[in-house]
């Protein structure tokens, strides 16, 4: 059964809280409904990471195993059609478990993110 989302317009900043809390919660198919067909996340400014649904889900499957994985918002900025988000995530990286300062840029078209761009800090290990 596909993911329930509501069916009255969300704000920009609602969609970007959506997709946060479904990554917190691991649950692929809810956090894929806030993501546009065409979507695209890059690497800040402009290295592409994943374009399409179906390449942006592949790369989250993959995230979403991680046992600790977890986004904590520390500070969100929405001005029209863009949200700015700055958190810590914690991952369990190669070298082992810690967090790391993301910040992310996220483009709203439609009620969906149509593109995103993430800056990652340093990983501090635990």
């Amino acid at each position: 059964m596909p993911p329930i989302v509501p069916s009255s317009p969300l704000t920009p900043e609602q969609v970007v809280e959506g997709q946060l809390r479904a990554y917190n919660a691991k649950d692929i198919d809810t956090f894929m409904a806030y993501w546009a067909e065409d979507a695209r996340i890059y690497q800040h400014p402009d290295t592409l990471l994943a374009s399409g649904v179906e390449a942006i889900r592949a790369r989250h499957i993959v995230r979403f195993q991680e046992p600790n994985l977890h986004g904590r918002l520390l500070h969100r900025v929405a001005v029209g059609a863009t949200v700015v988000d700055h958190e810590v995530v914690t991952r369990t990286f190669p070298e082992g478990p810690g967090t790391v300062e993301v910040i992310g840029i996220y483009e709203v078209t439609g009620g969906r993110i149509s593109r995103a761009w993430f800056t990652l800090g340093t990983p501090v290990l635990s």
